[in-house]
Order: C-alpha cells, then structure tokens, then sequence
C-alpha cells in the first residue's frame, strides 16, 4: 500500500477512534462532492397512522410487517463494519509503526465505500440519521445494544460482519423486526426463520446450482467432471453438486463423472477421465489457492491433447494464475458481484478516492457504495418494509440482485431468510475479467 493511502488511512482511523469512543457515531455529513449521474426522488412524508404504521394489508411471503407501509421524512440506518479500533488503539491515538494492520484495512474500506454513498445520498435531498459501529468493540455487542434500547429506532442495518457478529445482530433483527442486509458474509451462520435478514454473499450451494445450470445449458456436447480432494468439505460440495445434477431439467443435461484426486494422482489416471472430441468443464472444489493451483498443474499437461476449461469457485476471484504452466488455460469463477468498473458510479467512486484518499478504491469500497445506495434508495421509494418489490432493478449500482426467499424444511410458509440467487459466470483475463452468462 503507497504511503499516501496508509497516511490516509490513518486519518480516517484517528477520527474514527475519537468519534466512536463511547460505543458509535451518529453521522449526518454535509460534504460537498460531485454527484454521479442518477438522481433520486425525494422520500414521501411519514404516514401517521398506529403510531407511523398503516394497518395490515396482505402480506408478501407471510410476514406480517412486508404488509405495513411505513414512510418517513428520515431513515435511521446502523451500520456495523470490524474497525478493531480497541486493538488498534489499546493505549493511544497514535498508530504504532505509522501503518494500519491489514486486518483493519477491509472493514474501513467498507466503511469508506459507504459513507461516500451516504454523503452523495443526502446530498440529493435523502434524509438520513447513521449510526457507525465498530462490530469488534466489546461495547458494541448486539445484546447489549438491544439491552440499552440503542437499535430500538433502527430503520435498516447494514452489515459486513460474519460470525458470530452476523448470529447476533439478526437474533436483534428479528425481535425488532429490522431488515438486516448481510453485505459480505457469503454463509447463513446457521441462521433459521428470520426473513428479515437479506444475505448479499451467496452460499456455496447456490454457486454451484448456477453453475451446474449454466455448464449443462450453455454447451451442446460436454464432459463435465468434479474434481476434489479427499476431504469434508469438498465432498460436501460434490454432494451438492449430485443434488443439484438430480434437480436439472435441461434439455442439453449431460452426467456430472467425479473424480478424487490426491498428490500421487497421475498424469495417465487424470488423462482417463477426458475425452478429446468435446469440451472437458471441469470443476474444480478447492477453495485455497494452493490446492487450486495443484490440480490445475496436472490439468495443464492435458491441455495438448484434451479440450480443457476449469471452472473454480468463488474465493478465486482473488487468486492470480500468472504462472507459465497457466498460460492459455480457461479458467473462470463464480461470484454474486461484478463490476467492470467502466459505468459512471465506478468512475465517480475512483475519482473521489483519488482526490480524497490519493489511491485507488478496493473492491470492498465498491461494495459498501453499492449495497448502501441500493438500499437506501429502497427505503427512500417504499419506506421501511421495501420488501415485496426488493428485486428492484431501477435501484441497480453495479450487479444485479435476485433476493429470493429461503425455506429450509419442506413446508414452511414463512422465510428462513432471503438470499441473493444471481450469479455471475466470470472468466479469468489477463487485464480484467469478463462477465460470460451474458443474461444476468
């Protein structure tokens, strides 16, 4: 990281340490910016009736408060980012080293990415009252938040925490009836029958059903194998992906063939499982970078002889193959985002960050505009129970999202919680990646 950005860093750490001292800050910023293109309406005034709360109509998915109309002049949004202000300053306001740990540097991205959606939203006449938690601070653990009434008047929470933060707040969520937006965690933190939690980060599962449909439909002929290691948790996700084989009806549906692999496999066992007349997908389970890269070496001596495409998981997004033996190899991932950073948001994010913090903004800065502007202007349009039209495409920033109710026993009628189902097809390129399942 330049010195620029640690500098930087370090200011918008210091401040926040000052305004979060006691358990938050409450934010209403007057910042002058340059607008991106969009505008947004002005909120509709509160509807004052039961104490600001229409009466029941017909609720969306059997939640009685989907049904309620609430509009107000002003939203009151929490957001809950891991700042580790106690670690970072223990015993003083200086950073020790003049660096930031790294571990800092995610949630502050957030943090940032947020507060400059904010700041433009409030700035086109959105009415907001923010409350910024530091979601590692002792003081600041949901149960004692509920306990001192501090979410009591909360609209919306926005949340990039994972466990057992992400347990907690939607234990609260779901006692205050408070739409929780789950921004980063990509698991349910075995959470059940809480539909006011909205998880952003698709499971697992849900990557491989997308991926399952998009390989049996997007190709005429194919051999489509699983390769995975020996362990729980790959053979958990093969099992998902037999599953989810079982449920597809495509017309084009080709048998998924499974292959465990180990260090001592072959180049001669490997090369049993192609075939050299059609598109070998293969999919690879590991989710580690070194596991990857192994079996994609053995993989790479068949790309002579074999048609290969290696279709990995979503923690490759961050992974580089730059390595000679990768060279020509197509490799793609799965993920819930994507951002060619070419649009007007993306441009007006990067120029604010490069006059205001001198560096480039990280995707999780992307992620916290995102989700903030979408959700707010959420709120904005149809007041605090937004939730029977929340696949809004009007409101997209970035990506696309596809909140789709889950049910976790057969028969329930009521949510377990909703979860984004859109994911993207993305293929590895050398300068930038390339979005493939044109559709989404």
């Amino acid at each position: 990281m330049s010195k620029s950005k640690i500098c930087s860093h370090l200011i918008a750490a210091c401040t926040l340490a000052v305004l979060l001292s006691a358990c938050s800050v409450s934010k209403k910023t007057s910042k002058t910016t340059n607008m991106p293109p969009p505008t947004v309406s002005k909120p509709v005034q509160e509807v004052k009736k039961d104490n600001g709360k229409k009466e029941d109509k017909a609720a969306p998915f059997n939640v009685p408060a989907f049904g309620r109309e609430v509009k107000k002049v002003a939203y009151n949004i929490a957001l809950f980012s891991p700042l580790y202000l106690d670690s970072v300053f223990s015993n003083t306001t200086e950073i020790p080293g003049r660096t930031l740990p790294r571990y800092v540097l995610p949630g502050l991205d957030f943090y940032e990415g947020v507060q400059l959606a904010l700041d433009s939203l409030q700035m086109q006449g959105v009415k907001l009252n923010v409350v910024v938690y530091d979601s590692k601070a002792r003081q600041n653990n949901p149960q004692t938040l509920l306990h001192n009434k501090a979410l009591d008047s909360t609209d919306l929470i926005i949340a990039a925490v994972g466990t057992p933060e992400l347990k907690e707040l939607s234990d609260v969520a779901r006692e205050k009836q408070i739409n929780l937006v789950s921004a980063t965690y990509p698991n349910d933190g075995g959470i059940n029958s809480n539909p006011f939690l909205l998880i952003t980060n698709s499971l697992l599962k849900t990557h491989g059903e997308a991926l399952q449909q998009y390989l049996q439909d997007a190709f005429a002929t194919k051999n489509i194998l699983i390769l995975s290691r020996n362990t729980a948790l790959e053979k958990h996700l093969v099992a998902d992906f037999k599953a989810d084989y079982e449920k597809t009806t495509s017309a084009k549906k080709s048998r998924l063939r499974e292959v465990v692999w180990s260090d001592a496999t072959t180049d001669a066992e490997l090369s049993q499982y192609l075939i050299a007349d059609r598109p070998n997908l293969c999919i690879v389970t590991s989710l580690d970078e070194t596991s990857a890269k192994d079996i994609m070496r053995k993989l790479s001596v068949q790309m002579a002889t074999y048609p290969i495409q290696v279709f990995g998981m979503p923690t490759w997004d961050v992974m580089k193959f730059k390595e000679p033996e990768f060279k020509g190899m197509q490799i793609y991932y799965t993920s819930p985002y994507f951002n060619d950073k070419t649009d007007a948001y993306s441009r007006y994010i990067t120029d604010y960050f490069k006059r205001v913090y001198k560096s480039r903004p990280s995707d999780m800065a992307f992620k916290g505009f995102e989700l903030t502007w979408y959700f707010v202007k959420q709120l904005s349009d149809k007041g605090v129970y937004f939730n029977g039209s929340i696949n809004d495409p009007s409101k997209r920033v970035f990506s696309n999202f596809n909140y789709q109710p889950v049910y976790l026993k057969e028969g329930e009628t009521t949510p377990d919680y909703f979860e984004n189902k859109n994911i993207y097809i993305i293929q590895k390129g050398d300068s930038s990646d390339v979005k493939m399942n044109m559709q989404n």
